[in-house]
């Protein structure tokens, strides 16, 4: 079965329209929609010479042995932010798919080596702010007592929700055992960012991901009421929160690639005729740099205590998530870049501002890189995604000639066992 690029575009149409409404993908993790999208998925595999199964923390599985058992991976997610686009993620499964079928009809079905193929579970950590949860507890850096009483918007609980589907959060940290004879792992993203569309370029070699530190900062004042609380007596917690919203951007404006973002803010008592006692935001601070990313760390607390001083308040601190700045493994970044280049003559190398699944896995010290491939007007995260369908065709072939470059290594030297 030859390669075919246009049943990837297929098969994600085909995915959008079970799982999307009229304002974006809705395949929120640890949801009935998201559960859709995998019985979906698990529908597209049942008549391959493959095996599946789900391990402990929610991740599925597909693999087709080979001769040996070092494998090479394939994965990215199905899940989705919501009202996402039609490309985050998916593409990544999708592709993978295909290059599985193209495998799996070559010679006696057998390939040299072991290939799997991962969906990790709840990439994007929409619903309760942890990013990474299944390729994490595949890593062994899940954070479970920190994790288990996260809520989501309705109160719901991360270890109910889990347990909903299956999952006991308890027992996360047994996807551990899925790293065994893993020798090398790859992964397809659209780049959702403008770099290789302002360079007029299709595809691009990731280099690594940037690090991110991710915090909730809670400035406590003192409920008052609105119409009796003269101006200068107030202890107004939202005022220090919104200065602080101001200052992040000057902080990561010092640096070429950092970036900072302030995401959401909760007010209490939060009615119009109250003054904000307490107000919650989160952090959201990458860069690829350690040094740089810590010391906009420092900053950001050092001006959240002056802006809560200067309102008459208390600021508290408190870790989300973070992760260290990841490169990827130098000799898959040149097979990448020689796969581009054969598919489309010329590759460009950048870094990923957003996180990925892969830099869970190369923390594992698992030879690992990333292709990127165009976004349009470098939208994600929303509706409006796009990316050339000629752009995704060409992905789908440097991406499957990525995969043969790095089966033909793994099958003559022993890199990893």
């Amino acid at each position: 079965m030859p390669l075919n690029p246009e049943r990837v575009i297929s098969d994600l149409r085909e995915l959008q329209a079970l799982t999307a409404d009229a304002h974006g993908a809705q395949r929120l993790a640890w949801t009935p929609v998201w559960l859709k999208a995998r019985d979906w998925f698990s529908a597209k595999v049942k008549d391959l010479p493959v095996e599946s199964h789900l391990d402990a923390a929610g991740n599925s599985w597909i693999t087709l042995r080979g001769k040996s058992k070092r494998s090479l991976l394939l994965g990215s997610h199905l899940d989705s932010v919501p009202n996402g686009g039609w490309l985050d993620g998916c593409l990544g499964v999708l592709a993978g798919l295909e290059i599985l079928r193209s495998i799996a009809e070559e010679g006696d079905g057998t390939p040299p080596i072991t290939l799997r193929l991962v969906d990790w579970a709840d990439e994007e950590g929409a619903r309760f702010g942890r990013s990474l949860f299944g390729s994490s507890a595949f890593a062994g850096t899940a954070t479970i007592e920190a994790d288990r009483n996260r809520t989501d918007r309705n109160g719901i609980r991360l270890e109910d929700a889990l347990a909903i589907c299956g999952v006991d959060i308890a027992k996360v940290h047994g996807a551990t055992k899925e790293q065994a004879d893993i020798a090398a792992y790859l992964e397809l993203h659209i780049e959702q960012g403008p770099i290789l569309e302002g360079r007029k370029l299709p595809l691009g070699t990731v280099l690594g991901t940037k690090g991110v530190e991710r915090h909730t900062i809670t400035f406590r004042g003192q409920e008052a009421h609105s119409g009796s609380t003269p101006m200068n007596v107030r202890r107004d917690a939202l005022a220090a929160a919104a200065k602080l919203a101001l200052e992040i951007r000057p902080i990561a404006r010092k640096h070429s690639e950092a970036v900072a973002t302030m995401g959401s803010v909760k007010t209490f008592p939060g009615i119009v005729t109250a003054v904000v006692g307490r107000c919650e935001v989160t952090l959201d601070m990458r860069d690829l740099d350690a040094g740089v990313l810590a010391s906009m760390l420092a900053e950001a607390k050092e001006a959240s205590e002056r802006f809560a001083a200067e309102e008459g308040c208390t600021v508290a601190w408190s870790k989300i998530w973070s992760i260290e700045p990841i490169s990827f493994d130098p000799q898959l970044v040149t097979f990448c870049e020689e796969a581009i280049q054969e598919t489309t003559t010329i590759s460009h190398s950048l870094p990923s501002g957003p996180l990925h699944d892969a830099a869970e896995v190369a923390r594992t010290g698992i030879p690992t890189t990333m292709m990127f491939v165009q976004s349009l007007a470098g939208l994600s995260h929303n509706a409006a995604e796009d990316t050339e369908i000629e752009h995704l065709e060409l992905a789908v072939e440097a991406f499957n000639k990525l995969a043969r470059k790095t089966i033909k290594w793994l099958k003559e030297n022993d890199v990893r066992t």
